[in-house]
């Protein structure tokens, strides 16, 4: 089932705000709140994450109905792919070295950000694109 397409773009708004505030303050335990809201929009799709919860039940009921749909796929691809950085995030703020926190902080900032702001999502394109070479190469 396809799902409102507002829902990652607002996750993707909250995300860009908590880990812009991760890279000012360095906080691991923030980024590790962060991480866990990646893990559940990874393994349960983006409506099973935290933000993707607070759209559905607090946002969208004050939204008119949705105009566009998209796959949950490539959200979900996303998600896991902002995991890992999230992860590797995680790893160099608690040991270290910390530019490798702020690094992989601050390309996952990057990729929330162009979707919060310009509906470009990278993790999507990338799912989009594995799954193209995949096809071909069958």
């Amino acid at each position: 089932m396809d799902i409102d397409v507002r829902g990652p773009r607002f996750g993707a708004a909250v995300t860009t705000v908590v880990l812009a505030v991760v890279l000012i303050t360095g906080s691991a335990w923030l980024l590790a709140w962060q991480t866990l809201a990646f893990a559940l929009g990874a393994a349960g799709g983006v409506g099973r994450s935290p933000y993707g919860w607070f759209f559905r039940t607090l946002v969208r009921p004050r939204l008119g109905a949705p105009t566009a749909f998209e796959a949950p796929e490539p959200p979900r691809f996303a998600q896991a792919v902002g995991l890992v950085f999230a992860v590797v995030g995680l790893v160099g703020f608690t040991v270290g070295p910390e530019a490798l926190g702020l690094a992989a902080t601050g390309a996952a900032l990057a990729a929330a950000f162009l979707n919060a702001v310009f509906g470009y999502c990278l993790g999507c394109e990338m799912y989009l694109l594995v799954r193209r070479v995949a096809v071909r190469t069958k």
